[in-house]
Formats: C-alpha cells, sequence, structure tokens
C-alpha cells in the first residue's frame, strides 16, 4: 500500500535547513512537521505549519543580523 502526504516544499541554504530541523526535533513527537528530507537544502513539511516556519524563521533572522552602529 502507498502512503500520500500533501506537503510544502521549503528550500534553503543548509544553515537555515539545520536550524529548522532543530526546530522540528524541539517539538513533541505528535507535532514534529518534517514530512520527508529530500536533500541538504529541501524538505517536505506539512502544509498547516508553513507559516510558523516563516515566522520563527524570520524571528531568528532578526535576532542573528548584524547592525552597524552610527
Amino acid at each position: 500500500m502507498v502512503d500520500a502526504f500533501k506537503g510544502v516544499l521549503v528550500s534553503c541554504d543548509v544553515p537555515m535547513a539545520q536550524f529548522i530541523v532543530n526546530l522540528n526535533a524541539s517539538m513533541p513527537a505528535s507535532e514534529r512537521f518534517i514530512i520527508r528530507m529530500l536533500d541538504p537544502t529541501h524538505m517536505l513539511v506539512l502544509p498547516h505549519v508553513a507559516g510558523m516556519i516563516k515566522s520563527k524563521v524570520e524571528e531568528f533572522r532578526k535576532h542573528n543580523t548584524y547592525l552597524k552602529p552610527q
């Protein structure tokens, strides 16, 4: 029997992919969202968490952006 899942393809660089993998691993087993890692820069995730991933990535980037002192 074949299992089919609806998902969203996430494409990013390797460091951001590792951030998303660690975010997934920090969730309880029932709430994990990565369906399949396709390669180091592409993954298939559950569609209902795409917005949450985007907001966590934006928050991560905001906290890790260098601003030159004025």
